[in-house]
């Protein structure tokens, strides 16, 4: 019998297994598919977060971002949005007395760093290359493995992803949709250094973005028709170099830095939202819980968010069978839980999730009033420093 059975040990579910271990519960975490080991000549994988300094401190505190650091991260210190470049909006880590906004990390070596971080805890077991085969929920959680193994929890987490079987197990439902528009992730090599800026121009076709990454590569994302994405995906390398710069602005290449491509894929994009983020003995997490369009590179973030607050509820209560303590299997847990973790994260992921989507049906059309009012209103937050230093705070987790 363990107190949490983790079901999915990606970047959330991992991190959520080393605060748990942190408060000496004991934990089982399955994750079938580990991460390739760190390889230093490799270049980067296609999949990067931006990790905001909220995330940080509390990688920090879990003992994880060392790690992390100690493979390879790109600290960023200047973001920038725009439709019309004459009408732009520019945002600094000075402005706000910060030495970095942030940090561009593949998501893989964040997953690398909470399992290392992982290792030191005798009171947490990695269950690996097995998959779950069956969910039985009562009053506590069964869990079948492919190995014929059975994990029996006081509480089932589910860390694991958008297509949760936790979710579908507890009977959970979700509201949402699937974008119109997807996603292409390009990696790039730029023959020189990359400015530690990254920025953002808004088309009539869907945003175009950059990010840096460590030494000279750098990250594009490409979001259009699924269609276009096809056309673009299907292309040889130089073909789609070509594309790239009739596409994206010339700040790519500004002072005659020139790029090749390295990879290249699409990614759906979907918004999904669980109707209950604790229901029974079963509680969600990260994309389990909600799925949001990536135009601001906060999903993972909003995860880090939902591990800090399930673990503050979690703070006041101890193992199973302890003496004289609030247990997990109280009623008072379950009620905590729902008061204290899911509806102050369930409001704030909802309040996100719809910005974003405000965000870009402002900037993502031609509508000539429309496209007047974006950009006025980027010329007008360029010039309001104190609006701009608050909305930077926001964004980056300090508000």
């Amino acid at each position: 019998m363990v107190d949490f059975c983790i079901n999915g040990g990606g970047m959330v579910g991992a991190a959520l297994a080393l605060g748990l271990a942190q408060q000496q519960f004991k934990v089982a975490v399955i994750e079938p598919y580990l991460p390739a080991p760190f390889n230093a000549e490799k270049g980067p994988d296609l999949r990067v977060s931006a990790i905001s300094e909220a995330s940080v401190t509390l990688l920090k505190a879990l003992g994880a971002w060392e790690h992390i650091a100690a493979m390879r991260v790109k600290p960023y210190t200047g973001l920038s949005v725009w439709d019309d470049p004459a009408h732009r909006t520019d945002f600094t880590a000075h402005s706000i007395d910060m030495p970095q906004l942030g940090f561009f990390v593949e998501n893989r070596l964040l997953q690398l760093g909470c399992h290392h971080a992982l290792k030191q805890f005798d009171n947490v077991e990695l269950i690996t290359g097995q998959t779950v085969q069956d969910i039985q929920l009562t009053n506590t959680a069964k869990v079948s493995l492919s190995n014929g193994r059975t994990i029996e929890a006081s509480w089932l987490v589910g860390a694991d992803g958008a297509n949760s079987q936790v979710r579908k197990a507890a009977g959970i439902g979700t509201t949402g949709w699937q974008y119109a528009q997807q996603a292409m992730g390009i990696t790039i090599k730029m023959e020189n250094a990359v400015e530690p800026v990254t920025w953002q121009q808004f088309t009539s076709s869907g945003p175009k973005a950059f990010l840096p990454m460590f030494d000279n590569f750098a990250s594009l994302v490409w979001y259009d028709s699924p269609d276009e994405l096809k056309r673009i995906k299907s292309l040889k390398a130089n073909q789609l170099e070509s594309e790239i710069l009739k596409t994206f602005p010339d700040e790519l290449t500004r002072n005659g830095n020139s790029f090749s491509v390295i990879d290249k894929a699409i990614f759906p994009l979907t918004r999904a939202h669980a109707n209950h983020y604790v229901k029974g003995c079963c509680a969600l997490v990260g994309d389990a819980a909600h799925t949001i369009n990536p135009l601001a590179g906060q999903g993972v973030n909003l995860g880090f968010k939902d591990v800090e607050t399930f673990l503050s509820v979690c703070a006041e209560f101890k193992p199973f069978g302890s003496d004289n303590a609030l247990s997990l299997t109280d009623k008072v847990f379950s009620q905590r839980l729902i008061s204290n973790y899911e509806k102050p994260r369930k409001r704030d992921n909802l309040v996100m999730m719809t910005a974003m989507d405000g965000f870009y049906t402002l900037f993502s059309n031609d509508v000539a009033p429309i496209k007047w009012i974006r950009n006025q209103l980027l010329s007008v937050a360029q010039r309001i420093e104190p609006a701009k230093q608050e909305v930077l705070k926001y964004a980056i987790g300090l508000r």
